[in-house]
């Protein structure tokens, strides 16, 4: 892509996406009646009889980092075995170099940090593998999701002011290209092949053959820390609606949120403006309950402790990988 587009995109595009969202969202809040009572509820999460589910999202945020540190570390054994402290801090510094990049791919970036200079390019391409493992869980859980949608229409009227019609479309596709994802994810040795017919492909080779280095065993390892991570995040968005009074029903809640995190999934964004995106989705998905200001809330909050928090201790860590330099 030409630079003055990318830096169009980025500086003029980007932010003025977040601004409409933002305003949108905005007089959303503004015309929810009682905000009042909803701004009393806010400041009372963290205490009272249900206070322990605002503590325990906190605590899930270094427990789902930790688990993506694991992956991390799991991937890294290929070429260059790291321990768990130094897997975490290189997480922590991807999140910190995803903010302001297209749907986050900054986060190599970070994470490379750690990783000797030989090994960079490798280390990216092993994050494919560690990528794709989290794609499918949301893919997979997503489809399901998209049934209960279709199951229970009857219960929540009309989907997303969408016809049944096309979100049976959506479905169908969604299995597709999940049985698909699975498919190669089992086959990355087919994908090297792919990739090494592309023109001057063989400059790369060696940076792309070191997938061939995973078998079944450590790729349902990756997919099974993938799935309990996103299991974790699913439960932090479920409390957060709970403590907000939003969503009781932890069934319903589940499924709402797989269908919200594959929508997320498949839409261009960069972090700061995805809050906004995030916003509308989940006002659209959770539209049959009036606290408009509680589902945004729980959007914020949500983005606010997973990204905006481990952003900040990654950048104190890439300033002390600075400072460490210059000595």
């Amino acid at each position: 892509m030409n630079k003055s587009i990318k830096i169009l995109i980025k500086w003029v595009v980007g932010p003025l996406l977040a601004a409409w969202l933002f305003y949108s969202l905005y007089l959303q809040v503004k015309a929810q009646p009682d905000i009042e009572s909803s701004i009393a509820l806010i400041k009372g999460m963290p205490f009272g009889e249900s206070g322990w589910k605002f503590w325990l999202v906190m605590l899930f945020v270094f427990v789902n980092w930790g688990m993506e540190a694991r992956k991390w570390q799991l991937l890294m054994q290929a070429i260059q075995p790291i321990n768990f402290i130094t897997a975490f801090k290189s997480v922590l510094c991807g999140v910190t170099f995803s903010l302001n990049t297209p749907n986050r791919i900054g986060e190599y970036g970070g994470r490379i940090l750690f990783v000797n200079e030989g090994n960079r390019i490798k280390a990216i391409t092993l994050s494919i593998a560690g990528g794709m493992a989290q794609l499918i869980i949301t893919m997979l859980m997503g489809c399901f999701g998209l049934a209960y949608l279709l199951l229970t229409r009857d219960a929540f009227g009309s989907i997303m002011g969408i016809s049944t019609f096309w979100i049976s479309i959506f479905l169908y596709g969604s299995i597709f290209g999940t049985i698909l994802f699975i498919f190669f994810f089992f086959r990355l040795r087919w994908i090297i092949y792919l990739l090494n017919k592309l023109p001057y492909a063989d400059r790369f080779s060696k940076y792309i053959n070191v997938l061939e280095t995973f078998d079944a065993k450590i790729l349902l390892r990756l997919l099974s820390i993938s799935f309990f991570r996103y299991v974790v995040f699913v439960l932090q968005y479920i409390f957060m609606l709970q403590l907000l009074q939003v969503e009781q029903n932890m069934w319903t809640g589940f499924w709402m949120i797989t269908v919200m995190f594959w929508i997320m999934a498949i839409i261009p964004s960069f972090a700061i403006a995805e809050l906004g995106i995030r916003g509308t989705v989940a006002k659209t998905l959770f539209a049959y309950s009036t606290n408009t200001i509680g589902i945004l809330t729980a959007t914020f909050g949500i983005w606010f402790i997973n990204l905006f928090i481990p952003a900040f201790i990654g950048s104190l860590l890439i300033l002390g990988i600075k400072i460490k330099k210059e000595k």
